[in-house]
């Protein structure tokens, strides 16, 4: 069986989402510019040799509806290379790496493009009075029960009889329902999102974000080089300063959540023949990936059984993990997953996470695998895991091995 490798990757600066540097700039300009940068660090490499582009984006609409990698091929020329656009909501891009592998191994292809993008401030556009109102009614008592609404802001237990199920229940409210359920204090989440940029912060000073970044244009075309949202003199005082955003004697704020925000990832993976033809050495195989479900209303948790389907998968143990990137969507779901699965904080997101730099959805899953490769070869470890929580209540998880 052929072996799937990744010998190209690269992500955009990450935008805040309405007032950022890529508010203006359109979602597929946006991909396409990673898409080039990936590229050209395979230059042997024909482009129209590429079997298939596969894009994740969580929600296509606006400028990105119509199938954006089918879009991103003919802006690009590529008139004979396929292209397809899948969701699986945060985890989108991940999914759509996770497709490339499949094809490889399954020997039908060697050459797969995957692509992640989103622009949160597009949506912002896209949506107000243009889409009619697509709750199922069951999900609206849900809403109201966790927003305290129906007279109590407790979350019930997903066992219990007479459950209402909240699979579109906003993701604020469900990290909440992840603190009551672990007791997980309103403390140690501002703790947990001051080290995650206190951590992007040391990375910034040692220039660590530079080799995965491409710069790519703004909308007044000057190009943007570096991300919008870390907050590098951010103290705990400030955190413990801020609201709670979703229930009135709730735990998540804005400091302790990521940010909402625009941007794109790309990673050219290859059949292991395939790049031994072209004389590319691999950057990492991949090595196994999990995906799991559980109740909507606990979807941080999510982490916790992919993972563990990965490694066993792989046929490793979280000890033998190098690295591990948890998506920082909330604190309290990195926290309540990292300790499920016994993760030793001194290599969890070594180089902060989304609380700081930010979470383009259908970028994040393309975007942690281009940092976890980077971090992998600066500390000269061998094994990562990237994993995330996904709105509906799933899980992903990938582990890499990296080769060069």
């Amino acid at each position: 069986m052929a072996e799937a490798v990744v010998v190209a990757a690269t992500r955009s600066p990450i935008g805040r989402a309405g007032k950022g540097s890529l508010a203006a700039v359109r979602p597929d300009d946006l991909a396409r510019s990673v898409v080039e940068a990936t590229l050209a660090q395979v230059p042997q490499l024909d482009p129209l040799s590429i079997e298939d582009i596969i894009a994740g984006y969580t929600q296509p609409n606006g400028e990105t509806d119509y199938n954006i990698a089918r879009n991103l091929a003919v802006e690009l020329g590529w008139d004979t290379v396929p292209g397809t656009t899948v969701t699986r909501y945060c985890a989108s891009s991940l999914q759509s790496t996770r497709m490339a592998a499949h094809a490889i191994r399954a020997g039908e292809a060697d050459a797969v493009l995957s692509v992640g993008v989103e622009s949160v401030s597009q949506h912002a556009l896209a949506f107000p009075g243009l889409l009619p109102d697509t709750r199922h009614p069951m999900f609206v008592e849900a809403e109201a029960l966790a927003a305290g609404e129906t007279g109590t802001d407790r979350w019930r237990d997903p066992r219990s009889t007479g459950r209402v199920p909240q699979l579109f229940l906003g993701m604020g409210r469900t990290a909440e329902n992840v603190a009551s359920l672990l007791g997980i204090s309103r403390a140690e989440q501002d703790e947990y999102a001051l080290s995650s940029q206190q951590r992007t912060a040391a990375a910034l000073a040692r220039r660590f974000f530079d080799a995965e970044i491409t710069p790519v244009p703004g909308a007044d075309g000057v190009l943007v080089h570096r991300d919008d949202s870390p907050r590098p003199a951010t103290t705990l005082a400030d955190l413990a300063a801020l609201p709670p955003a979703f229930r009135p004697d709730g735990t998540v704020t804005a400091g302790n959540c990521c940010p909402l925000n625009d941007g794109a990832a790309a990673l050219l993976v290859l059949s292991d023949s395939r790049a031994a033809e072209l004389g590319v050495r691999p950057l990492a195989r991949i090595v196994a990936t999990g995906v799991s479900a559980l109740s909507p209303e606990i979807m941080g948790l999510g982490p916790v059984a992919a993972s563990r389907a990965a490694l066993a998968r792989a046929g490793l143990s979280i000890a033998e993990l190098d690295l591990v990137e948890i998506n920082e969507a909330f604190a309290v779901q990195v926290i309540g997953s990292a300790r499920a699965l016994g993760i030793d904080p001194d290599r969890l997101n070594v180089n902060g996470g989304a609380i700081a730099l930010g979470h383009p959805f259908g970028m994040t899953g393309a975007r942690m695998l281009v940092t976890l490769l980077h971090s992998l070869a600066e500390r000269q470890g061998r094994y990562g895991l990237a994993t995330m929580c996904v709105g509906g209540g799933q899980g992903m998880a990938m582990i890499i091995e990296r080769l060069t």
